[in-house]
């Protein structure tokens, strides 16, 4: 405990401060079994890993009394397709997930607001039963449809083009239905 200004202290009393503990001199190396070797590997199917996806479905939950889903819409299939959209993002960005990463899935795929009827036509054949874990594959079609020049936006910049270019989220939608069923 330090003891006030005025109470006298010995002068050769070492005054406790931090040292670092000593340096370690090999290198480290990914030897664990879960490590790997070299550079991620890329190719179809493999996405865009980054931490924390459990984060995502957290922070998703805070927008379910919000999303503007139509008569076949489920929410909780929209949450796995737009959680899928957002970590891709937030990867993009070297990150975990946040709000913003989810704000722009949602607002590109019309759930914030009300969307154009043929999006939701098209987009609810899109994300139907991708919140079933056998449906990997369609919700990776998903989102290998988004441009990454468009996952780089801010959220009103998303906003901003959803509503200026309401067909060109409908032609995202078509390409990725015809992704999922081309696989």
């Amino acid at each position: 405990m330090a003891a006030p200004d005025y109470v006298p202290a010995p002068a050769l009393d070492d005054p406790r401060v931090y040292s670092s503990p000593p340096w370690r001199g090999d290198a480290w190396t990914a030897d664990r079994p879960g490590d790997l070797a070299g550079p991620r590997p890329t190719g179809s199917m493999l996405g865009d890993p980054g931490p924390d996806a459990g984060y995502a479905l957290r922070l998703a939950r805070s927008f379910h009394d919000r999303l503007v889903l139509g008569p076949p819409d489920s929410a909780e299939d929209v949450v796995a397709g737009c959680v899928a959209v957002a970590m891709r993002r937030a990867s993009m960005f070297g990150r975990g997930p946040v709000v913003h990463d989810l704000t722009v899935a949602f607002t590109l795929w019309g759930f914030l607001a009300p969307a154009p009827a043929d999006l939701v036509d098209v987009r609810s054949r899109v994300f139907a039963s991708l919140a079933m874990v056998h449906h990997y594959t369609e919700r990776r079609a998903l989102v290998d449809t988004v441009p990454a020049d468009l996952l780089r936006l801010s959220p009103a910049d998303v906003t901003a083009f959803v509503g200026a270019e309401p067909d060109q989220v409908v032609e995202m939608a078509r390409a990725a239905l015809a992704a999922q069923s081309h696989d």
